[in-house]
């Protein structure tokens, strides 16, 4: 029954996605209103899926990249969604479902149903670790979402070739904004998800800190985004270059993620 909910989520985030296109194509907002029901939609199912596995296993787990995957385009959704609640900023699902989209598609090839859950990884301490470092993570990619979406209109503003795309477009400064808000809440979750994760692992492992792979990446992560956060805040960063380095500095988190996985055996295998 898990998967079935995976399935149909996955059909319904390509609809959305389809949806949000169009709306772009043919610059109509209703067509964009649609799409973001459809999504709502998907992530209802998507956390059905998750439910039923919670119900049938006792714990959230997530062992390898395709459920880590999956997992993370749950959380980007649902932040996603609760942050459109606030912002009205539609046209940001046209970034947002892709994404979440194609990183079902990469999970398709491993998400299993329910399986036997290792005593190690049951639990609330791991959960919360889980949960709280992707949520933290997925507010950056919605931070580098804003900011890509800023870099393009701001491009098409300078050109003066933005048109009616103009009735779509959240303008520079909710942008800005939404930036702000996601760097705001995304670094004190990743935050307390690392300082969770070391309590975890001293339970596990019997040391905070094992030098492993993943560990340095994520506190290389955290140290770039406290820099980008402080310039932010103390320095007075705004706008263009908050944009680009919300951009860079995601792309820097992603990269890690999937040379760390490519090429190091890490204690953290079972993400």
């Amino acid at each position: 029954m898990d998967i079935l909910f995976f399935k149909l989520a996955l059909a319904a985030y390509l609809i959305s996605t389809l949806g949000y296109i169009a709306s772009l194509l043919v610059r109509r907002v209703l067509i964009a209103k649609i799409s973001t029901w459809i999504l709502v939609t998907a992530f209802t199912l998507h956390t059905a899926f998750y439910l039923a596995q919670l119900i049938l296993t006792q714990a959230l787990y997530v062992k390898n990249v395709p459920e880590t995957l999956s997992f993370f385009a749950w959380i980007l959704c649902g932040i996603y969604l609760l942050l459109q609640l606030k912002t009205k900023t539609r046209v940001l699902g046209a970034f947002i479902s892709p994404v979440a989209f194609l990183l079902m598609v990469g999970a398709s090839a491993g998400v299993a149903g329910s399986v036997s859950i290792p005593d190690t990884l049951k639990g609330g301490l791991v959960t919360l670790h889980v949960t709280l470092s992707v949520a933290g993570e997925a507010l950056f990619a919605l931070a580098s979402c804003a900011g890509a979406m800023y870099l393009i209109q701001n491009r098409l503003i300078k050109r003066k070739s933005i048109g009616s795309f103009s009735r779509l477009l959240p303008s520079l400064k909710e942008l800005d904004n939404i930036n702000h808000i996601c760097l705001l809440w995304g670094f004190p979750l990743l935050t307390l998800g690392v300082l969770i994760g070391s309590v975890w692992a001293r339970t596990v492992w019997g040391s905070h800190w094992q030098w492993d792979p993943k560990q340095i990446w994520t506190l290389a992560a955290w140290l770039l985004y406290a820099l980008l956060l402080h310039q932010r805040l103390a320095i007075g960063w705004k706008g263009h270059r908050v944009a680009l380095f919300s951009v860079l500095a995601f792309l820097i988190l992603l990269a890690g993620f999937f040379l760390e996985k490519a090429f190091f055996n890490t204690l953290h295998n079972f993400m």
